[in-house]
């Protein structure tokens, strides 16, 4: 029996939508009254506490996702790949997928570097502005990226140790780990492939239990984590770079038009229709700044809302999450140039066309997390003699564009699902799973 807990009943019966949407307002009015750069209700250090109290269930909510996105993710994987009975399925999805989500991220970047040359947001940066950034340099953390070779970064696909990429949250690998378990799995006899995937099916629905649980804080986690950011940065940091704040959102709006157009062309599913059916794992992207929080919501949603067939979803969602970073892309793109703009920094031809590269390879297989993209960024921006006290600049609106971009990154992923849907809908076989796995078992 189905238990009424689940997500789709979240999803169907108790608009969640509707309810992030509430909390999201809720959060955000509530921090400008309280925030020091508002309307200050309280003293700064009461407004300090408030936002600590205040954010953690969303904190909790957090943890619980986190608590569970390793087994979740390779589960899925595991049973996207070997849970068919088409043994040829990963290897039609993926010389498509692939290839679409290298395209998608390149046209992410190209959009980024169109606005951003266009817009030309440094010649709107205030001088006053330049001449405090060098005070916050101490804050800014340049080295958590490791800067490999395009060798090492080949041989790291393959992961060495699993114990090890799993304690760093290393989803790429753990990624490629599931990919190479579930290929070996189709190479096993029925019944040993049967019992393995009958205990992988046992672990994704114990994970998904847990998300269930998760979900039930999820406006509660909005409200919290929204009043909390607003509190803590109120609208001046918004209005110091406010060129560059919207020269970002446009970008992003661009690409979420560009979307919109890959699933009516492709995908053949109505731009209203779609953004319709996605709204919920929007609105939770755009709270969480986490692609990885949002991952099992995907699921679902493109499942039950987008009619996406299991075992699509199953590899694409986790998969997506990881390397399928678009509006990350966009975001390092605009970012760097913006701060060339700034510091006078002529680029040549050939070095733009080295940062589009290193954007695009930078922004696959980084974590799902928030405020992975300013660690990514200052990553890049050492390439390209642009100096680092820059992002201190742009530190301070960081969460709010983290936000944003993480809903095109999970858009991206759902558009990727009703792309590939179409594309190989009528060759997957729906009667390779026993049980169903993204169901919770009563």
């Amino acid at each position: 029996m189905t238990s009424h807990f689940s997500i789709e009943h979240l999803l169907n019966r108790k608009r969640l939508w509707l309810q992030i949407i509430i909390a999201l307002v809720l959060g955000v009015s509530l921090g400008l009254l309280l925030s020091p750069k508002g309307a200050a209700l309280v003293s700064a250090p009461v407004a300090e506490q408030i936002a600590q109290w205040v954010a953690l269930p969303g904190k909790v909510f957090l943890a619980l996702i986190q608590m569970v996105v390793i087994p979740l993710v390779l589960s899925s994987i595991i049973l996207g790949v070997a849970g068919n009975k088409d043994t040829s399925f990963l290897k039609k999805v993926g010389i498509r997928i692939f290839p679409y989500f290298v395209l998608t991220t390149f046209v992410a970047v190209l959009i980024g570097l169109m606005v951003v040359t266009i817009m030309e947001p440094g010649n709107y940066v205030d001088n006053q502005l330049l001449t405090n950034i060098s005070t916050q340099t101490d804050n800014v953390q340049i080295s958590q990226l490791e800067t490999k070779t395009l060798p090492d970064r080949v041989v790291s696909i393959i992961p060495e140790n699993i114990t090890r990429s799993t304690l760093d949250r290393d989803m790429f690998a753990v990624v490629m780990y599931a990919c190479f378990i579930g290929i070996a799995l189709t190479t096993l006899s029925l019944k040993q492939k049967t019992l393995l995937l009958e205990i992988t099916q046992a672990a994704q629905s114990l994970s998904l239990r847990i998300v269930n649980w998760a979900m039930f804080l999820a406006p509660f986690a909005v409200f919290g984590l929204l009043c909390d950011i607003t509190i803590r940065i109120g609208i001046d940091a918004l209005i110091g770079v406010s060129a560059y704040v919207g020269t970002v959102l446009v970008g992003l709006l661009i690409l979420l038009l560009a979307y919109l157009v890959i699933a009516k062309v492709v995908g053949r599913i109505s731009p209203l229709k779609f953004l319709s059916a996605i709204r919920s794992a929007q609105l939770l992207a755009f709270s969480t700044s986490s692609s990885a929080a949002v991952m099992p919501l995907s699921m679902r949603t493109a499942e039950i809302e987008l009619g996406v067939k299991k075992p699509i979803s199953q590899f694409i969602i986790p998969l997506g999450a990881t390397i399928n970073m678009d509006g990350t892309a966009l975001y390092q793109v605009v970012a760097a140039i913006f701060l060339t703009q700034v510091f006078g920094v002529q680029l040549s031809d050939n070095q733009i066309i080295l940062l589009i590269l290193t954007t695009v390879g930078a922004s696959i297989g980084s974590p799902s997390t928030p405020g992975v993209g300013i660690v990514i960024l200052a990553s890049v921006l050492a390439n390209f003699g642009i100096p680092a006290a820059g992002i201190a600049l742009i530190l301070g609106v960081d969460r709010i564009l983290d936000m944003c971009r993480t809903v095109l990154n999970v858009t991206g992923d759902l558009t990727a699902c009703v792309v590939m849907n179409r594309l190989l809908g009528e060759d997957i076989d729906m009667h390779a799973h026993p049980v169903t796995p993204t169901s919770t078992q009563a």
